[in-house]
């Protein structure tokens, strides 16, 4: 038996970054000789096992052929006989087909490990190049989104012409349509998540496939803004800009997703009215809603980019707005009893407003302003208020519209309070 490290966890030492998880392929044994040893097994589509001590999970070397279409059409092999030549054979990139002895561990002093490196990997480290193992890269779509969201993480590696040429074949060959939703999310989750996002979708386009999983988001591109408000005019190009405003500030999985979804409406605007983009925001809203539904978006994702869809133009535009027309925002929003979803709102609608050409370092007082404007309405008692008009008789409707006048009281005496300061 022979146990090597593999994959991100020697890529990522290799590259001096952090090391999240460690992966591990046996070469040699059975099954029944890992439960001998007390290896746990785990496995459903091939063999499987936790570490008695460690927990961590330990492959049997294999190999694959295909077998139909997606990324379950495969039958899985072995067998003692597999080498871990055979094993890494079967995967992505060269960057992630090298494998290391198990006492390897990386530290300094310990350069002599035994590496195998029948790919390459080591050379396109080097070369900070992205490419292929083998032509069996093809009969896996969803490496189609994993190369693209590596692109996401190595954002100053290059993609090989090679590899590009065979996802557009991919693509082409209609492997991209037998995605399923849930990978498709997965994939794409993860992408967002990285430091530079954009790129992500800038390979997924350049190869075809973002027009099949995200056509709402493909067809962004090359349709025209307002170049007064937008100076970089291509609707796909800021929304990029403002997928990156959002990454760089570190924000959560639901701020960029929201970020990534706020203006596919713009994409179905009628031509004879480019550049405005009269309704776009319901639009918007419309559309995101179906893709969260097709590709199974968590709630809280979907739920935010809802909001901001439909309110990031109000949003921008509160300074504008008196008490009782602010408090109405707030209420639209759901701020009251969601105000932690209001402020990743505020976040993303800042996101927006700085993705744009010559504005990234723009301040945003809005999002402040908002969130102080938020705890002035939230220092009303509504149950104060509610009872005073029970006490007159009156229920339902009349209370809500007491607590708003009640709110609206309070916001204007904020706003008076802020004029004077200034």
């Amino acid at each position: 038996m022979r146990i090597y490290m593999v994959g991100g966890a020697v890529r990522d030492r290799l590259l001096g970054l952090p090391v999240q998880d460690r992966d591990w392929v046996v070469v040699g044994a059975t099954p029944e000789q890992m439960v001998a040893q007390g290896y746990l097994p785990v496995g459903k589509d091939f063999p499987v096992f936790l570490h008695p001590e460690t927990r961590e999970e330990f492959a049997l070397a294999r190999t694959e052929r295909k077998s139909g279409r997606g990324y379950k059409g495969f039958t899985v092999f072995t067998s003692p006989e597999v080498s871990i030549e055979d094993d890494l054979a079967r995967r992505d990139l060269t960057i992630n087909a090298i494998a290391a002895h198990v006492d390897w561990m990386g530290a300094e002093g310990q350069n002599d490990a035994e590496f195998i490196d029948p790919f390459g990997g080591q050379r396109d480290l080097r070369a900070k190049m992205l490419r292929h193992v083998t032509d069996a890269f093809r009969e896996d779509p969803v490496r189609i989104l994993r190369l693209a969201r590596f692109a996401a993480r190595f954002h100053d590696f290059t993609i090989a012409p090679e590899t590009m040429v065979l996802l557009r074949e991919m693509v082409a060959a209609g492997e991209a349509d037998h995605l399923v939703p849930e990978r498709v999310w997965q994939e794409l989750a993860r992408g967002l998540m990285e430091d530079h996002p954009a790129r992500m979708f800038d390979v997924l386009r350049d190869c075809g496939a973002l027009a099949v999983v995200l056509p709402e988001l493909d067809r962004l591109w090359c349709v025209p803004q307002r170049p007064e408000y937008h100076p970089e005019v291509d609707t796909g190009v800021h929304v990029m800009m403002v997928l990156q405003q959002a990454a760089q500030a570190g924000a959560p999985l639901p701020v960029r997703w929201a970020c990534l979804m706020h203006d596919l409406g713009k994409g179905t605007t009628p031509a004879d009215v480019l550049p405005r983009h009269i309704g776009h925001e319901e639009r918007s809203a419309e559309l995101l809603r179906a893709v969260g539904e097709r590709l199974r978006v968590p709630t809280d994702c979907t739920e935010l980019a809802d909001v901001v869809a439909r309110e990031h133009g109000n949003i921008h535009r509160s300074a504008e707005l008196n008490a009782a027309a602010l408090v109405r925002l707030l209420e639209r929003c759901d701020a009251f009893r969601k105000p932690a979803r209001f402020a990743d709102a505020l976040l993303a609608c800042e996101c927006d407003a700085r993705g744009r050409l010559g504005m990234e370092d723009n301040a945003y007082p809005q999002r402040p302003r908002l969130l102080a404007v938020l705890a002035a309405a939230q220092g009303v008692d509504t149950a104060s208020v509610a009872q005073g008009v029970m006490a007159r008789g009156a229920q339902g409707a009349a209370i809500g519209a007491a607590i708003a006048r009640a709110r609206s009281a309070a916001v204007q005496a904020w706003l008076e309070a802020s004029a004077s300061a200034a």
